[in-house]
């Protein structure tokens, strides 16, 4: 539902600094040439560096991408705070050293400047804008005050916030205290312009976004922060208007029946921090499921679309599917083997929506937990394929197209790899958090059991109407 064709562009300002603190972890151990690469658990360790190496260790910010020069992205900061206790129960970092970097950044964003002005503020109303410049830490350009993307932040806030719970040491205090403070410090009832539904975002120059959160999509998590928030809630029966309007997304139209939003991602971000297993509201309960059932036939028919595969596209089978919003290598069309092929930079992807033959192995690693043998497969299966061309320092590229192979063609990201088809040169932030998130979520259970004993994220639950399971 986000729009993320980052429309701001990506030559941004240079990252600062962005590589300190790598200097005391260790790179991740090439496999032996006798011993089968543990592909998981490597994929994991990797994403997990990206995040470790290139977020600035003295205030917190994550780039939106990388290598390519980006500004930072606030969800990106909260996938990172997330992704930090996993680096250490996986033994990568020290608590220390995770204790260190989280502190740094939530003492930055609590004293980070907030106001209406334009250019002279990183937030207002206890929101932070989606993209924040890499020199100052102020809005970068004309992005907007992000309800969601502050969601995401928050939901990696209030983790660390849990997580860190060393009632001896000073420094984890000051974490959960900051924690709090952020939270609640968020004004949900401000940017409610058309009640009762949550605006998109505002913009200091023309006030808020004309669209709502108002359909089935990823704003599920950030609804349940609101009506949880101790300071400016929204009433409890926001989540029943809400998810009225599911019943326009309930479909089986792809295998399943299920709420249908074409990209996976929908279906994963509220589930990084929400263990859904087991626990319902009135509106799914009426279903006969829960909403990590929902995802799990997300999962089986995204792979039941790339088994029938009408589009024609190359790589897509039973062993290699996965879309969401990736990169692509840019809007044109080309005729390729006597058809006609319309190709697009960032957007979503899916069943339902824009399919140019663009894989994003995020969308498969995210969804792990859902289905951990289907995941587990497809992404085995394109690194057995296609390996080195899409594999890389920090994982895998953040996508790449096996049909488009000409070299000539008017390309805007990424390069034409021989043997593999076009192959995205980036990283990007929002898709390797699900990655580091879902396997660990699906290994140990760590960010759900963590989010359980979070006082807020129950309350929002329980104001909402949800029963059973943990909650029980």
């Amino acid at each position: 539902m986000i729009d993320r064709r980052h429309l701001l562009g990506t030559g941004g300002l240079a990252l600062a600094g962005v590589v300190g603190g790598c200097a005391t972890t260790r790179a991740p151990s090439p496999a032996s040439a006798n011993a089968p690469l543990d592909l998981i658990a490597d994929l994991q360790e990797r994403s997990f560096r990206f995040f470790w190496d290139t977020t600035d260790p003295a205030t917190g910010w994550a780039p939106d991408r990388w290598p390519t020069p980006s500004f930072s992205s606030i969800a990106a900061v909260g996938f990172a705070l997330t992704a930090y206790p996993v680096g250490v129960v996986n033994g990568w970092i020290t608590r220390e050293q995770a204790r260190a970097r989280t502190l740094a950044t939530l003492e930055w964003f609590a004293a980070a400047p907030q106001g209406s002005g334009a250019d002279d503020a990183s937030g207002h109303k206890g929101f932070f804008y989606h993209f924040l410049g890499v020199t100052k830490g102020l809005r970068f350009a004309r992005a907007e005050l992000s309800t969601i993307d502050t969601a995401l932040l928050i939901a990696g806030v209030l983790f660390a916030g849990t997580w860190f719970d060393d009632g001896t040491d000073p420094a984890e205090a000051r974490i959960r205290t900051l924690a709090d403070q952020l939270y609640v410090a968020i004004d949900w009832t401000w940017i409610v312009p058309r009640p009762p539904f949550l605006s998109m975002g505002w913009h200091p120059e023309s006030g808020f976004i004309p669209s709502d959160w108002n359909i089935y999509n990823e704003g599920m998590l950030m609804y349940l922060l609101a009506i949880a928030s101790p300071t400016h809630p929204l009433p409890p029966a926001t989540w029943g208007a809400l998810t009225q309007r599911f019943e326009a997304a309930w479909t089986d139209g792809w295998g399943e029946p299920y709420l249908h939003y074409p990209p996976l991602f929908v279906h994963q971000y509220s589930h990084v921090w929400i263990d859904f297993r087991g626990i319902q509201d009135p509106f799914i309960k009426s279903k006969g499921i829960d909403y990590f059932e929902n995802s799990r036939r997300a999962v089986r028919n995204q792979r039941a679309y790339g088994i029938v595969n009408s589009g024609g596209w190359v790589g897509y089978d039973k062993d290699c599917w996965g879309w969401t919003a990736c990169d692509g290598p840019g809007d044109f069309k080309l005729t390729l083997r006597g058809r006609q092929r319309e190709f697009f930079s960032y957007s979503e992807r899916g069943p339902g929506t824009r399919d140019d033959g663009t894989i994003a192995p995020t969308a498969a690693a995210g969804s792990i937990a859902f289905e951990p043998e289907l995941a587990a497969t497809c992404l085995r299966t394109m690194h057995q394929r296609y390996g080195e061309g899409i594999y890389g320092k920090y994982g895998f590229l953040d996508s790449f197209n096996p049909t488009l192979t000409d070299a000539n063609a008017p390309l805007k990201h990424g390069q034409i790899v021989t043997g593999t088809g076009w192959v995205d040169k980036d990283y990007l932030g929002i898709d390797q958090g699900p990655i580091v998130a879902m396997i660990e979520n699906q290994r140990t259970g760590l960010i759900w059991k963590t989010m359980q004993r979070n006082p807020h994220l129950r309350r929002g639950l329980e104001r909402a109407g949800f029963h059973g399971g943990w909650l029980g």
